[in-house]
């Protein structure tokens, strides 16, 4: 006959897990002997082990008494559903597992592949870190819009990179980033590459209006994030405005100051 102490060490739990199952009822608690010292029995061990075994394997508590009392069908049964949910669980943290590992790299946090791959190619061309981490920002809040769409955009998004005209601009905007204050060379010469590149983009008829009922929101974010991140946007926009255009996430003709004063 053991005692508490030989029958917890004997199962491999702790006197107090013994203890919690007694209040429970998961484990009967025996008579005291003449001494006044309660003495477990061979019995005891067994149930306590399998009280152990189903509680490692992650079966709840208040369960396990229902489990040891059924028979072994209904055992059965209910083991497969626990081992359906221990699976659906381990998905679960596998996914988890893999979102933390790409979380290691700054790029991969909530973009897919094809994105990171092109944030790559910036760097490759000459783009600047803070660069590359303003093109990532804007990269996240397009995705989360539209999480279906842009794989089928990058494909555009990775030719461009073979005009010299964009690997210029990237460079420049990169350069302009890391000056302070704000080199007006720098942004005069980003400010006349996209005009430019707009000029050419409208008279090819690639500068399409939003449809009706298009949300016009993530673009508007897209244009707050650049003057959130750094004052030298709005030193671009007003550059732009000079130039006859809007904007540059979503280019628009406007009058600019210079044509609309009188002479």
């Amino acid at each position: 006959m053991l005692t508490i102490g030989q029958l917890a060490a004997y199962a491999g739990v702790t006197v107090r897990a013994v203890r919690h199952y007694h209040q429970i009822g998961l484990l009967p608690e025996p008579e005291r002997d003449a001494s006044g010292y309660r003495r477990y029995g061979a019995t005891a061990v067994v149930a306590l082990i399998k009280i152990r075994t189903l509680a490692d394997a992650g079966v709840p508590l208040s369960r396990i008494g229902t489990m040891l009392a059924a028979g072994a069908t209904a055992f059965a049964a209910t083991i497969d559903q626990i081992d359906r949910r221990l699976s659906e669980e381990i998905q679960r943290l596998e996914t988890s597992r893999k979102q933390i590992a790409q979380l290691t790299s700054g790029d991969s946090a909530a973009l897919p592949q094809e994105v990171v791959s092109y944030l790559g190619m910036l760097r490759e061309i000459g783009a600047s870190e803070r660069m590359v981490e303003a093109e990532r920002d804007g990269w996240i809040l397009i995705t989360a819009r539209w999480p279906d769409r842009v794989r089928d955009w990058i494909p555009a998004k990775v030719a461009q990179l073979g005009d010299p005209r964009i690997v210029r601009l990237y460079r420049v905007l990169s350069d302009l980033l890391d000056s302070d204050p704000v080199d007006d060379r720098l942004a005069a010469e980003a400010a006349d590459i996209m005009a430019a590149l707009a000029e050419e983009a409208d008279a090819a008829g690639e500068i399409a209006q939003p449809p009706e009922g298009e949300d016009e929101l993530p673009f508007d974010l897209l244009d707050a994030l650049a003057d959130e991140a750094d004052p030298r946007a709005q030193r671009l926009r007003d550059l732009m405005r000079e130039r006859g255009w809007s904007g540059w996430n979503r280019s628009e003709r406007v009058e600019s100051p210079a044509r609309s004063q009188p002479t």
